[in-house]
């Protein structure tokens, strides 16, 4: 019986990402490659690349060279680059880094065994040609559906008949063809669901369409599947991902489709917690509010694609809004749950940003309360339509907006923070060390990119256990709790 080959997965990215790691490790499980979680234990290193922003891209590429190291002191023979920056640049990313033994793009990822196989025995298999994806699926969204094209994450499993029918333990789909085959790769009891692929909106800052394609909603038995998977899986909180949920449903025929399904996401036996991110300010709607803000273990979480409040600089980046109108917005979610989290990305030094720009900036996010916020400063990406524009700020004035707003954020999250001191919090535990005691995270806070809540006694807690517990202390955009009861319990009573 020949030797199982083992193979690594490294994530880079957003939670997208993590969720086609994830269907990758499914398929090469399915078809008998054994999982590690170290490359340096692996015959081959995939790395699972991002290609937003150029941070991020050198990120990657810093990742692909240090797996690309082991294979001179190592067990690891190959190195594979998957993910967003090997769809985007594909051939020019192979000839620019040789040490990859392969870039494949997402068309590869139904045959990612076979691609791997080829790869280890020293065959070669051609670098990615990248494309337009947007051009791939049809201009009206209600075609989109059931058309033969890579999504990542996205129903893509082989035919019903292609399936093994015994697939290893913990191995989704547990039931429906449509699912796509799912290994979880860590034991977090929190899991990112992808609600759908693509995106239709043309910000001109933004090559992500470009690569990863026009918006496509997966249906929502399958997302219940997943759900429902996952939760065997010991999984309590799921966060529902894609580039934008705002838009879910609209080529299913039914733009409220998402007010639909989060009830029937949070009945999910095991579930505790239902997170939205990625919500379009211009596409908010009083229905998707209401079920955000009053859905029994859905969070009042507001993850809010603002990126500017200036006018002038919003209509350039082809967005819409004011600073008015989003403390509007605002002003409707925190009268239907005070308590609700928000948080929010922002671009400074955007081509003709002025003075009094940056300045309206500055007043929204003074005025706005924001429980988490994110800054970056403006930089040409190629392939869209504000590398062409004119009025380019001098790289200093950007990094100087960049960290004259960077500072502000950090004080105004912090004096949020500190807002919420005295409040009992519903906290999922999600993690107990033996040095650095227990930590969790409240509905306003979501996994990597918003603060935790560190409890101020770990006895009694375990991962995956929600408790309601008092915010007695803040250090920056963290809390201190005490923990006051477990909610099971008190759901008991």
């Amino acid at each position: 019986m020949p030797e199982r080959r083992t193979v690594a997965l490294v994530t880079l990215g957003c939670a997208r990402n993590e969720v086609d790691s994830e269907e990758l490790a499914g398929r090469l499980a399915a078809d008998g490659w054994e999982l590690v979680e170290e490359a340096a234990d692996a015959d081959v290193a995939v790395v699972n690349t991002c290609g937003f922003v150029e941070a991020a891209k050198k990120d990657s590429v810093d990742a692909l060279l240090e797996a690309n190291d082991l294979k001179d002191h190592g067990k690891t023979q190959a190195v594979v680059a998957v993910g967003c920056m090997a769809e985007r640049y594909g051939k020019e990313l192979a000839e620019a880094l040789p040490e990859a033994d392969g870039v494949l793009g997402f068309d590869d990822y139904a045959d990612i065994s076979d691609r791997l196989r080829t790869i280890l025995s020293g065959g070669v298999h051609a670098s990615h040609t990248p494309r337009d994806r947007r051009k791939l699926l049809p201009i009206s969204p209600a075609d989109r559906q059931g058309v033969d094209v890579a999504l990542p994450g996205h129903a893509q499993a082989p035919a019903p008949q292609d399936v093994p029918a015994d697939l290893p333990e913990g191995l989704a789909p547990a039931s429906g063809p449509r699912a796509p085959l799912r290994r979880r790769l860590h034991t977090s009891p929190v899991a990112s669901v992808k609600l759908a692929s693509g995106c239709d909106r043309r910000c001109s800052f933004c090559a992500i369409p470009s690569f990863r394609g026009s918006f496509v909603s997966r249906r929502p038995s399958d997302v219940l599947g997943e759900t429902r998977w996952l939760a065997e899986q010991g999984v309590k909180e799921i966060m529902l991902v894609s580039e934008n949920n705002t838009s879910y449903g609209k080529d299913l025929g039914d733009i409220r489709l998402l007010e639909t399904l989060l009830p029937e996401l949070a009945a999910v036996d095991g579930i505790e917690r239902v997170r939205v991110s990625y919500l379009q300010p211009a596409e908010m709607r009083p229905g998707l509010i209401d079920a955000l803000t009053s859905t029994e273990k859905v969070a009042p979480y507001f993850d809010l694609s603002f990126q500017h409040s200036a006018p002038g600089v919003l209509r350039a980046m082809r967005r819409f809004g004011d600073t008015e109108r989003f403390l509007e917005l605002l002003e409707t979610i925190r009268g239907k749950a005070p308590q609700a989290g928000v948080r929010s990305n922002f671009i400074v030094g955007f081509p003709g940003e002025e003075e009094e720009d940056f300045a309206e900036l500055e007043r929204f996010l003074t005025e706005a309360r924001l429980d988490a916020i994110g800054v970056f400063g403006y930089s040409d990406e190629e392939g869209t339509e504000a590398a062409g524009y004119e009025r380019k700020l001098d790289q200093h004035v950007v990094d100087a907006r960049l960290a004259h707003l960077s500072r502000l954020a950090e004080e105004l999250t912090a004096q949020r923070a500190e807002e919420r001191l005295g409040e009992t919090l519903h906290v999922l535990v999600e993690s107990v060390d033996g040095e650095d005691g227990a930590v969790g995270r409240a509905a306003h806070q979501a996994p990597e990119t918003d603060g935790q809540v560190v409890f101020t006694s770990a006895v009694g807690l375990a991962p995956g256990r929600m408790v309601e517990a008092k915010v007695v202390g803040t250090e920056g955009v963290d809390l201190m709790a005490d923990v006051v009861s477990d909610c099971r319990e008190e759901a008991g009573r």
